[in-house]
C-alpha cells in the first residue's frame, strides 16, 4: 500500500481516538485489513480538551 494510504489510515483511526467515536465491526475489520499493510506505522493523538 502507497505510503499516503497508509498516512491516511493513521489520521483516520486517531481522529476517532481523540474525539472517542465508535466505529461498527465492518469499519474496525476493514482498518485491520489495510493495517497490516503498514507494518511500520505509529499513531499518536492527542486527546480532545
Amino acid at each position: 500500500m502507497a505510503q499516503v494510504h497508509c498516512r491516511y489510515l493513521g489520521e483516520w483511526v486517531a481522529t476517532k481516538h481523540r474525539w472517542g467515536l465508535a466505529g461498527d465491526q465492518a469499519e474496525r475489520d476493514a482498518l485491520l485489513q489495510y493495517a497490516a499493510t503498514c507494518p511500520n506505522a505509529r499513531i499518536t493523538y492527542d486527546p480532545a480538551p
